[in-house]
């Protein structure tokens, strides 16, 4: 089994893979401190709980945008699972070529999720990642990452929202019934999801359009990725675990 760990800036997901398929998936929150022991515990804790121990795990492959986390981790990785965690970054293997001006800008989560949409779905490919940021990249039909499109993700904007403005109350994030809000909640959440899938549907006819390419699959993750993805037919696959599937990809072509 293969255990796999995306560091966002908001959870920590794990993704444990039998062959090609996650047989388990748990998440941490980012923010909280850890020590290794702490780490390894939890980790340890979700494992048992799937009847799997320590030997059954092969191999860690960890992809990053948070650093300050690394340290704890991989220390508890190596303490309670007795491996040497693969890192994506600089030099990985990833099956494709990052063709911007400064490939060094590109993250490693970003790359994580071209592989998967890549190779899971076919090119040339839009690639959607509704994170702690929103972000939009291009993959041309012959595995080239060209271009990409950051925005702030939907619980940045809200937070910006409700802490911004006093008389604004702190909300759920769902989709109303109706654009035509009547309360102040309704109409905030019209705001933010109606304003996200407007936002993702003139940026990916941006793309096709000065892209020139035809025949572009678009395909959405992360966490609020299924709301936005439910009101627009510009999107063609949601797919949840195409970060950790990535991540599964890169670990089989490196070791192969």
């Amino acid at each position: 089994m293969i255990l796999a760990i995306d560091i966002g800036n908001t959870n920590l997901t794990f993704g444990l893979f039998d062959g090609d398929r996650i047989c388990h998936k748990f998440r941490l929150t980012t923010s909280l401190p850890r020590t290794s022991d702490e780490f390894g515990v939890q980790i340890m804790e979700q494992l048992s709980h799937q009847h799997v121990s320590a030997k059954d795990v092969e191999d860690v492959i960890i992809c990053s945008v948070v650093p300050k986390v690394m340290y704890s981790l991989t220390s508890g990785i190596k303490k309670y699972l007795d491996c040497d965690p693969m890192i994506v970054g600089q030099g990985t293997k990833s099956g494709i070529r990052i063709a911007t001006t400064n490939p060094m800008e590109i993250g490693a989560d970003r790359v994580v999720d071209a592989v998967g949409a890549y190779f899971l779905y076919g090119g040339p490919v839009i690639v959607i990642d509704y994170g702690t940021a929103t972000t939009y990249d291009l993959v041309t039909a012959d595995g080239a990452f060209v271009a990409g499109v950051t925005a702030p993700g939907i619980r940045i904007s809200a937070k910006a929202l409700w802490s911004n403005a006093a008389k604004l109350p702190e909300i759920e994030i769902v989709k109303p019934e109706s654009i035509l809000a009547k309360t102040t909640i309704t109409s905030m959440q019209a705001g933010l999801v109606y304003g996200t899938i407007g936002q993702a549907e003139y940026i990916i006819d941006k793309f096709k359009e000065e892209s020139g390419f035809t025949g572009v699959k678009v395909v959405a993750t992360g966490g609020l990725g299924r709301i936005i993805s439910e009101g627009t037919d510009k999107i063609d696959v949601y797919d949840p675990e195409l970060t950790l599937n990535g991540m599964r990809l890169i670990y089989e072509r490196t070791k192969a």
